[in-house]
């Protein structure tokens, strides 16, 4: 059962997501404090409120209370947040593979060149056959009595 449980966590696709959750947090806190303290006073500054959870809201019935200024800061969040993340951590990682793609993609076509196909093996062994056998023609004279005849 732990040994399960460590092959699952010890998997590359874990592991990132893990990466990820955690970069993600350390950017949403940025984020937030970029929101609470120079956008936040902004909109105080524009509209006389301290944040926009106060602008545009409508009560109904004299209990429910609409905020469309709060919906507004949630979606200003997320789109700073996403962002921030897509900037600071996608594109310089996507940078980082493709340069590593290319670094490997050249290194596996050096290999390539000095592997020998298996038909140049083949074509190579089959030369050094044809010499072996010119070789024993030469070797072995036409009026030898050992027996053996060579055909022409």
């Amino acid at each position: 059962m732990f040994k399960g449980f460590k092959k699952f966590i010890s998997r590359g696709n874990m592991i990132d997501m893990a990466v990820g959750v955690v970069m993600g947090a350390a950017v949403t806190s940025v984020v937030n404090s970029l929101v609470k303290n120079l956008i936040n006073p902004l909109i105080a500054a524009i509209f006389g409120k301290p944040d926009l959870d106060n602008v545009l809201t409508f009560t109904l019935n004299h209990n429910a209370v609409i905020s469309i200024g709060a919906i507004l800061g949630a979606l200003l969040n997320f789109l700073l947040v996403a962002i921030a993340v897509y900037f600071c951590i996608l594109v310089p990682i996507n940078k980082f593979r493709d340069m590593s793609e290319k670094l490997f993609k050249k290194e596996d076509e050096q290999d390539e060149k000095k592997e020998i196909s298996t038909d140049q093996q083949t074509v190579d062994l089959l030369k050094e056959i044809s010499a072996e056998l010119k070789d024993l023609k030469t070797q072995t004279p036409q009026g030898d009595n050992s027996g053996n005849k060579l055909v022409r």
